[in-house]
């Protein structure tokens, strides 16, 4: 029970922590006549894995590279499979192929390039480098296209920064918001870590799965909040954008920032199935997404009944 309290404490201070760091920089980026476009991609867009990252990080600067992995590949796949997966059952999500085709694909490309670098069984620091290089064109990428080919998705990021209200209006509290987020963001790690490790220990399964589920679910609820609040408001672009972007920070940027302060080995179960359930997930979204150019109810419906297998057989086959 107290493990579960300190799984429990680490979300809340997480999820309050990311989301003062995100209202905070989203003000610091207002008054710095940022653009709407930069905000939603950078700060909205990639800053609702902060959780992950910071857990991540922790986990892999104390050894503990099950639970470093755990959560990127577990986060990326509840993204998909229950955070999309339930915005589609809210509402049917209808996306313009345009605005989301270079994010889906490049979620694709990024969950190839993860299984080829795990290949030798590890991320070593080699890797990294090639995963943060991967982000960092990525970022080039988007901004150009949107920047100054007037891309439709242009609107997506915009729209983003507009579905976080209630910013911080002086510069007190916006210094506040994210010295506290920053705060609450690594103390929220350094309980959660205690309690999957302590949750692990009591019932006899590995720190991986506990990472892939527990701690990836707990990181996610940041994008779980924007998500849902895009869907009930049928800003579905915003939505499926916040969730595309996230999956994409986690492999490239969380991964590689993870990797570069601590060569992670991977954990056998990883290398035989999650991975592969990770880009199973991805290759299925895109293919929803360009078939009928929405995630319907139905299709939600059944990404809700993958993630429920996913999970019941990381407990039972794979635990």
């Amino acid at each position: 029970m107290l493990n579960l309290l300190f799984v429990a404490i680490g979300v809340l201070l997480l999820t309050t922590g990311g989301e003062a760091l995100i209202r905070g920089s989203l003000a610091a980026a207002q008054r710095m006549g940022v653009s709407p476009l930069l905000s939603g991609l950078l700060i909205v867009g990639f800053g609702t894995s902060a959780p992950e990252l910071v857990v991540s990080v922790d986990a892999a600067l104390n050894n503990q590279p099950d639970i470093a992995l755990g959560n990127v590949v577990g986060s990326n796949i509840s993204n998909i499979l229950l955070i999309l997966g339930l915005c589609a059952v809210i509402t049917p999500l209808a996306v313009r192929p345009l605005v989301l085709r270079r994010d889906a694909v490049t979620v694709v490309a990024a969950s190839i390039l993860f299984l080829v670098l795990v290949g030798g069984n590890a991320l070593a620091r080699f890797d990294a480098g090639i995963l943060i290089a991967a982000l960092a064109a990525y970022l080039i990428w988007a901004y150009r296209t949107e920047r100054f080919g007037a891309a439709p998705s242009a609107e997506l990021h915009t729209a983003e920064s507009q579905e976080v209200t209630a910013l911080p209006r002086t510069a007190l509290w916006i210094t506040l918001a994210i010295f506290l987020g920053l705060l609450l963001l690594v103390t929220g790690s350094q309980v959660l870590l205690r309690g999957a490790v302590g949750i692990a220990e009591s019932f006899g399964v590995s720190e991986a799965v506990i990472g892939l589920t527990l701690v990836a679910v707990g990181t996610s609820l940041p994008e779980l909040s924007i998500s849902v609040i895009a869907a009930f408001r049928r800003h579905a672009d915003v939505a499926i954008g916040n969730i595309l972007g996230s999956n994409i920070f986690n492999l490239l940027g969380i991964l590689g920032i993870s990797a570069l302060l601590q060569p992670l080995p991977v954990h056998a179960r990883i290398l035989q199935f999650d991975q592969w359930v990770m880009l199973g997930t991805s290759l299925v979204l895109l293919l929803f997404l360009y078939t009928g150019k929405r995630l319907s109810r139905l299709e939600g419906g059944a990404l809700l009944i993958g993630y429920g297998a996913y999970v019941t057989l990381s407990f039972t086959a794979f635990s």
